[in-house]
């Protein structure tokens, strides 16, 4: 089941996610069920993320967002999570 995680950053904490990079990437890689992700931008700045994730049930998108290093450095001021389903594309 696909679950789009709708991040919004925390209001000056660029550096925190440049910082922190390169650990939500390997959390990517090693988790194996990202679909797709990107960042939100700004006027050409990093303001939040999209992610949709191929896990079992809410639950399991709750569980990977938390474990998420951007998460966990706090990173975000707002995580919204939805059932999202493909339709085109």
């Amino acid at each position: 089941m696909a679950f789009a995680l709708i991040c919004n950053d925390t209001p000056g904490h660029l550096e925190i996610r440049k910082a922190n990079r390169d650990a939500h990437l390997a959390y990517i890689a090693e988790t194996g069920c990202v679909l797709f992700a990107g960042p939100f931008l700004a006027e050409g700045e990093m303001t939040g993320s999209l992610v949709v994730i191929d896990v079992p049930d809410m639950a399991a998108a709750r569980a990977w967002a938390e474990g998420d290093p951007y998460a966990k450095a706090g990173l975000f001021d707002s995580v919204e999570i939805r059932e999202w389903k493909k339709v085109i594309g």
